[in-house]
C-alpha cells in the first residue's frame, strides 16, 4: 500500500469575499505545489462562509481545486465563531488558519510551516503584526489592554497576535474542544498552552473591499477579552470603591474636626450635589461593568448551539457530510 502522506489543513473563514475569491483560489492553488513539493504533505482547505450576501460562495466553489470544502453557516456568527467551525472539520496532521482578504501571504505561511515541520518541539507558530502604522494613542491603548488582560495571568496573550497561525492537529482539536460560546480567540489560543514561536509579518492590503472591524467593533471585542478572561476591571473597580469610601471618611472627619474646634459651619448643598453626583455615577459604572460579567455568565449557561451549519459543499475529495448544528 501507498503511505500516506501528512495532511495540512487550510482554515479559511470570509464575509463578503466575491471579489477576491478568485485570487485567493490562486494564491491556495501556489501554497498548494509549495507545499507538496517543498514539505510532501497534502493540503485540504476548508473555507467557512459566515453568512455572506454575496455570490462569493459560488465563485469560491467554481474555482477550487483538489480536496476541499465550503461550510456554510446559517447567518453571521462572527469571524471567531467561524474559525471554529472550521477547527471543526479539520482532521490534518497541520493546520493553518489564514483570512480570505489576501492580508496573509504565502510567503508567511510557508515561513510558519517551515518552522513546525523543522522544530518537532513546537506546536504553534503563529504571525505577529509588527505593522507601525498605528496612532500613538492607539498603540499606546493597545499595550495598555495587554498589560491588564495579562496581570495575574498564569499565561500571557501575545500583543498584536490574532489568528493567523498555523499548528499541530493535536492543538487544534485542543482549542476545538473549547466550547466557550463568547469566544475570544486571542486568548483561547494562549490559554490551551503548548510551545508557541512568534514570526513578524506585516499584513498585505485587502484585494477589494473595507474591514469589517470598526473602532466600536474593536471596542466591544476588547471588552470581549476582559470579561472572559480577566478579573482585573472589578478588582481596579472594587480599589475605586474603597479609595472613594476612604476619602470620604477622611472629608467626614475633616469637618467633625472644623465643626467641634472651629465652630465652622458645615459646607452645604454644594458639597453635597457633588458627592451625589460623583457616587451615583460611580455606583451606575460598577453596576455596568458587573452587567457585563453576567450576560457572560448568562450567555454560557443557555443551551444553545455556537454555531448553526446550513450545508457543506465539498469538492472531488472533500470530507464529510452536510451539518445541522454544532454544541
Amino acid at each position: 500500500m501507498a503511505e500516506l502522506r501528512p495532511t495540512l489543513d487550510i482554515i479559511a473563514p470570509f464575509l463578503n469575499e466575491a471579489q477576491s475569491a478568485a485570487a485567493f483560489v490562486a494564491l491556495l492553488d501556489q501554497l498548494e505545489a509549495v507545499v507538496s513539493q517543498r514539505f510532501g504533505m497534502a493540503m485540504h482547505k476548508i473555507l467557512v462562509d459566515d453568512g455572506s450576501q454575496d455570490d462569493g460562495v459560488e465563485r469560491f466553489s467554481r474555482t477550487l481545486s483538489g480536496s476541499w470544502e465550503i461550510v456554510r453557516l446559517s447567518r453571521n456568527f462572527g469571524k471567531e465563531v467561524a474559525v471554529l467551525a472550521g477547527l471543526d472539520r479539520s482532521r490534518g496532521d497541520m493546520v493553518l488558519i489564514m483570512d480570505a482578504d489576501l492580508q496573509h501571504s504565502m510567503e508567511i505561511s510557508l515561513t510558519m510551516i517551515s518552522e513546525l515541520v523543522e522544530d518537532p518541539e513546537l506546536d504553534v507558530v503563529y504571525a505577529q503584526n509588527d505593522r507601525r502604522e498605528a496612532s500613538w494613542r492607539r498603540s499606546q491603548l493597545a499595550r495598555l489592554f495587554y498589560s491588564l488582560i495579562n496581570s495575574s495571568q498564569r499565561f500571557d496573550i501575545p500583543e498584536n497576535a490574532g489568528d493567523f497561525r498555523v499548528m499541530r492537529g493535536a492543538v487544534a482539536r485542543a482549542v476545538a474542544s473549547l466550547r466557550d460560546k463568547r469566544r475570544f480567540n486571542k486568548g483561547l489560543f494562549a490559554w490551551a498552552g503548548f510551545r508557541q514561536k512568534a514570526v513578524p509579518y506585516s499584513p498585505e492590503d485587502r484585494a477589494s473591499g473595507t474591514s469589517k472591524w470598526s473602532r466600536l467593533n474593536l471596542l466591544a471585542f476588547s471588552l470581549e477579552g476582559f470579561t472572559s478572561f480577566s478579573v482585573i476591571p472589578l478588582r481596579l473597580i472594587s480599589l475605586c470603591g474603597l479609595i472613594a469610601a476612604l476619602a470620604g471618611a477622611l472629608y467626614g472627619a475633616k469637618v467633625f474636626f472644623e465643626v467641634v474646634f472651629y465652630g465652622i459651619a458645615v459646607p452645604g448643598y454644594p458639597s453635597l450635589l457633588v458627592a451625589v453626583v460623583f457616587l451615583g455615577g460611580f455606583n451606575l459604572a460598577l453596576l455596568g461593568l458587573i452587567g457585563e460579567y453576567v450576560w457572560v455568565t448568562l450567555s454560557e449557561s443557555k443551551d444553545r448551539p455556537i454555531y448553526i451549519v446550513r450545508d457543506v459543499v465539498s469538492g472531488e475529495f472533500g470530507r464529510g457530510k452536510p451539518g445541522t448544528a454544532d454544541r
